[in-house]
C-alpha cells in the first residue's frame, strides 16, 4: 500500500491544486511588504508643438494698438524622474504582512487536511478493491459449488432420490449466485476507478496491507488531547482567528496619519514655446504629512466589520474543536468494531464450515434437504464475506483515526517519497523585490 500511497501524496491533483494555493498566498506577504517599500516611475514625452505670440508692439501714428505676432514651431521635449519612500503609515504595512503571514500559515495546514484526506482516500481506494477483489473470487467459487450441488440434485432426482423441487431450488441459487457476482463485479470496477481517480494508475495485483494501530494512541482520550493541539482544521482555525485579529488592526491604522518622503526630478528642452536650445531642469526633494480627519465614516464600518469577522473566526475555531473531538471518537469506536466483527467474524466462518459439512454428510442419508444444503451453503458465503469485510475495514478504520488526531501525513508513513517542505518558497517570496517567476515555475 504504501507505493500507491507515496503516488497519490506526489501526484494527487487535488492535493497539488492545494500547495499552489500555499505559493499564491505567499506571495501575499510580498505584496503587504510592498507598502513600506519605495516607488520608482519615470515618464519621458515629446512631440512637436505649435505656437502663436500675439503680443503689442506700441502704437502707430493715430495712436492706435499695435500688435505683432509671431508663429513658431518646435518639438519640446520632457523627461521626469519621481521616487517615493513611505516612512510611517500607522503600521498598517507591519499589520498587513503579519495578516498575510497568518493566512499563509492557514493555507499550509488546510494543504495538510487535504493531504491526510488524500492518504485517507488512497488507503480506502486500495483496501476497496481487496476487498471487492476477494468477494469477487468468493462469489465466483461458490458459482462453482452450487453448479456441483445442482448436477448433484439432477442426478438424485433421476435415481428418485429427489424431487424435481429439489432441483428448481438448486437452479435458483445457481441464479441468484451468478447475479451476486456481476453485482460484486461492478463493484470492484467502481473501487478500480476510485482507485485510478485518486492513486493516478489502474490498480495492478495488490498485496495485503495490514493496520497501522502501532501509530495510534493507546486511548480516546490520549487521541482527543493529541487531536485539539495537533489537528490541522484546528490549527488551520487558529490561523484565520490571528489574520482577523491583524486585519483589525490594518483597519485601525486608517485613523493615524501618514509621512513620506518624496523626490522629484525633472528636465524639459525646448519647452519655451518652441525656442531652440532652451532648457529647464528641477529637483525637488519634499515630505507629506497626511493626518486623516474625517472620510465619511468608511473606515469606521470598517474597524466594525473586521471586528465581527474576528468574532466569526473564534467561534469557527470552536466549531472544529468541537468537530474534531465527535471524529476521533467516532474513528475510535469504528476500529473496535471492526476488530471484533473480525473476531466474531473467523468463529463464525469456522462454524458455517463445520455446519455446512455436517448437512452435506446428513442430506447423504436423507436427513437434510437440499434446500438446507443451500442454506448453510449462502450462510457460509455471507460469513467469509462478512470477514474480508471487517478485515478491510479495520485496516481503513486504522487510519481513520490517525487522521482524525491529525498524523496521518506521508513523513510519519514512511512513504518513499520527497516530502513537501513550503518554508523556502515563503523565504523567497518575502525577499523577492523583483521578478515574473515563482520558485515553483522553475
Amino acid at each position: 500500500m504504501k507505493s500507491s500511497l507515496a503516488r497519490a501524496y506526489l501526484g494527487n491533483p487535488d492535493l497539488n491544486q492545494q500547495r499552489a494555493n500555499v505559493s499564491a498566498r505567499n506571495e501575499d506577504v510580498a505584496k503587504a511588504a510592498g507598502g513600506m517599500r519605495p516607488k520608482l516611475n519615470a515618464s519621458v514625452n515629446g512631440g512637436p508643438q505649435f505656437n502663436r505670440l500675439r503680443q503689442p508692439a506700441g502704437r502707430n501714428s493715430s495712436n492706435e494698438r499695435v500688435y505683432s505676432t509671431e508663429h513658431v514651431i518646435g518639438e519640446p521635449r520632457a523627461a521626469s524622474f519621481g521616487l517615493t519612500q513611505t516612512l510611517f503609515d500607522g503600521w498598517r504595512t507591519d499589520n498587513s504582512i503579519r495578516q498575510a503571514e497568518a493566512n499563509v500559515f492557514a493555507a499550509r495546514e488546510t494543504t495538510c487536511l487535504t493531504e491526510q484526506a488524500t492518504l485517507l482516500n488512497g488507503a480506502t481506494a486500495y483496501m476497496n478493491v481487496l476487498r471487492d477483489t476477494a468477494i469477487v473470487s468468493l462469489r465466483k467459487s461458490n458459482i462453482a459449488v452450487l453448479e456441483e450441488q445442482l448436477r448433484v440434485t439432477r442426478d438424485r432426482a433421476e435415481l428418485g432420490d429427489t424431487t424435481l423441487t429439489d432441483v428448481a431450488q438448486a437452479l435458483a441459487a445457481v441464479a441468484h449466485a451468478r447475479t451476486e457476482f456481476y453485482a460484486s463485479q461492478a463493484a470492484l470496477d467502481a473501487s478500480a476507478a476510485s482507485f485510478r481517480q485518486i492513486i493516478g494508475v489502474e490498480p495492478g495485483r495488490l498485496d495485503p496491507a495490514p493496520p497501522i494501530e502501532a501509530l495510534l494512541p493507546k486511548t480516546v482520550e490520549e487521541a482527543t488531547a493529541i487531536a485539539l493541539v495537533e489537528h490541522p482544521g484546528i490549527v488551520a482555525a487558529m490561523r484565520q482567528v490571528d489574520a482577523a485579529d491583524y486585519a483589525v488592526k490594518v483597519d485601525e491604522g486608517a485613523l493615524l496619519p501618514t509621512l513620506s518622503a518624496n523626490l522629484q526630478v525633472n528636465q524639459q528642452y525646448d519647452s519655451f514655446f518652441g525656442i531652440p536650445g532652451a532648457r529647464q531642469f528641477t529637483a525637488q526633494a519634499s515630505g507629506a504629512l497626511n493626518i486623516p480627519i474625517y472620510q465619511g465614516g468608511v473606515e469606521y464600518a470598517s474597524i466594525r466589520q473586521a471586528k465581527a469577522q474576528l468574532r466569526q473566526a473564534r467561534f469557527n475555531a470552536d466549531l472544529q474543536r468541537d468537530s474534531v473531538r465527535a471524529g476521533v471518537v467516532t474513528s475510535f469506536g469504528q476500529l473496535r468494531n471492526a476488530k471484533a466483527s473480525i473476531g466474531s467474524g473467523r468463529v463464525a466462518v469456522k462454524a458455517a464450515e463445520a455446519a455446512l459439512k455436517g448437512v452435506r454428510d446428513e442430506a447423504r442419508f436423507g436427513q437434510r434437504t437440499t434446500l438446507d444444503v443451500l442454506n448453510a451453503q449462502q450462510t457460509l458465503l455471507n460469513a467469509r464475506v462478512d470477514l474480508v469485510t471487517a478485515q478491510r475495514d479495520r485496516v481503513v478504520a486504522s487510519y481513520a483515526v490517525l487522521g482524525a488526531i491529525g498524523r496521518l501525513y506521508a513523513e510519519r508513513l514512511n512513504l518513499d517519497a520527497t516530502i513537501y517542505d513550503p518554508t523556502q518558497d515563503l523565504e523567497e517570496a518575502r525577499s523577492k523585490w523583483i521578478g515574473l517567476e515563482g520558485p515553483n515555475e522553475r
